[in-house]
C-alpha cells in the first residue's frame, strides 16, 4: 500500500467522536473435563477472568489504537461494571466525560465463558433500550454534544440496537455534523428499526445490508448490485461499504457497485470486532484526506491483521506497517 507512513501521519492528528452503545465486555478463560451432577451441563474450572471495552467503545478502541485522538459518548451507568469500563476506556487513551453518566441504569455488560478459547455461553447484563435512549434527550447534554461536534473532524455513530440511537436523533447529528462541516459515518444496525438519511458513508456486513434493502439473505436470485441499489434508494448513503467476511469489502456509490477487494487476511481467527476496525480506520483515512480506495485498502489492511486475533481486537500503526510491507 502506497504513502502508508504518510497517512498514520495524518491520521495522528486526527480527533473523532464516537456516539453510541458502548458496553464492557467481560471474560471468564476455563477449561472443563466434566459434567456437573446437578445438571447435564459442563463444569468449568476458571483460571482467568479479563476486561476489555466493546460496542461502540471498541470503535474507539480502535481509533485510539491507529493513534488518533478520540472521545466516545455513550450509556455508562454508576456501576460497579460502569467503574471497570470507565477505567478500561481511561486506560486505552479514550475520552469519556462523566457528565454522561446515567444514573439509573446498567452498564451493557456481555460476560462470555471460554472453555480452551471456544466460547461456551454468553451472560448479557442490559436494561431496556428506553432506559439509554434518555441519555441525549437532556438539552444540557445536548448543548454539550454540539460543543464536542465544533472541535472534531468527524463522527462515528455506532448502533448495536441497545437504545442509545434513535431515528429523530441520527437526523439531528447529520443536521448538526453540515452545519459544522464534519465528516458522520453509520455502522448501522437494522434490528434498531433506525432511519438514517444522507450520511458519508454506512458500513454493513453483508447480512445487515441484505437486511437495509429488505430482501431475503438466502435468495439466490438477489445479487449485490441489486442490493447496492435499493440501499441508495432508501438511505442515499454518499458511499456505501460492505463488508463481505472472506470476500473482502465491497465499495458502492450513488447505487452502483464500484468495487470489490479482495480480504487482506491471511488467517482468520476471530471475526468479532471486525466491523469496529473497519469503520474506524475509514473515517480516519477519510478525515485525512485519503481517497475512497485508498481508504478501503487502509481499513481492509487493518481488519485483515485483527481477525488473527482472538476477540475483539485493534491493531497499532506498527503492526499494520509490518503487515502490509510483509
Amino acid at each position: 500500500m502506497k504513502h502508508l507512513n504518510k497517512l498514520l501521519k495524518k491520521i495522528a492528528k486526527r480527533k473523532i467522536l464516537v456516539i453510541g452503545d458502548v458496553m464492557l465486555d467481560h471474560y471468564f478463560w476455563g477449561d472443563s473435563n466434566r459434567i456437573s451432577p446437578e445438571a447435564p451441563v459442563p463444569v468449568v474450572n476458571v483460571f482467568n477472568a479479563t476486561d476489555t471495552v466493546g460496542g461502540a467503545a471498541n470503535v474507539a478502541n480502535n481509533i485510539a489504537a491507529l493513534g488518533a485522538d478520540v472521545e466516545v459518548i455513550g450509556a455508562i451507568g454508576r456501576d460497579y461494571n460502569g467503574d471497570k469500563l470507565r477505567s478500561n476506556l481511561k486506560d486505552q487513551g479514550i475520552s469519556f466525560d462523566e457528565r454522561f453518566i446515567l444514573k439509573d441504569v446498567k452498564t451493557i455488560t456481555k460476560t462470555r465463558v471460554l472453555v480452551r478459547n471456544q466460547q461456551l455461553c454468553r451472560l448479557d447484563h442490559e436494561d431496556s433500550p428506553s432506559s439509554y435512549r434518555k441519555l441525549l434527550e437532556e438539552p444540557k447534554r445536548w448543548k454539550l454534544l454540539e460543543a464536542k461536534i465544533k472541535k472534531v473532524d468527524g463522527i462515528i455513530l455506532s448502533d448495536y440496537a441497545k437504545g442509545v440511537l434513535s431515528t429523530p436523533l441520527i437526523e439531528r447529528l447529520e443536521k448538526l455534523a453540515r452545519k459544522h462541516g464534519k465528516f458522520i459515518a453509520l455502522d448501522p444496525k437494522p434490528s434498531s428499526g433506525n432511519l438514517f438519511y444522507n450520511l458519508d458513508i454506512i458500513t454493513p456486513n453483508r447480512r445487515e445490508a441484505y437486511e437495509l434493502a429488505e430482501v431475503n439473505h438466502d435468495d439466490n436470485r438477489v445479487n449485490l448490485d441489486e442490493v447496492c441499489s435499493r440501499i441508495w434508494q432508501k438511505y442515499a448513503p454518499k458511499t456505501l461499504v460492505i463488508t463481505l467476511g472472506a470476500d473482502g469489502m465491497l465499495t458502492s456509490l450513488q447505487g452502483k457497485v464500484k468495487k470489490i477487494i479482495p480480504t487482506a487476511a491471511r488467517q482468520v481467527y476471530d471475526v468479532s470486532g471486525a466491523g469496529d476496525t473497519v469503520i474506524a480506520a475509514l473515517v480516519l483515512a477519510m478525515t485525512s484526506g485519503a481517497s475512497l480506495d485508498e481508504a478501503t485498502h487502509f481499513a481492509n489492511a487493518a481488519a485483515g491483521v485483527v481477525v488473527g486475533k482472538l476477540g475483539t481486537a485493534t491493531v497499532s500503526p506498527d503492526e499494520l506497517t509490518a503487515y502490509v510491507n510483509g
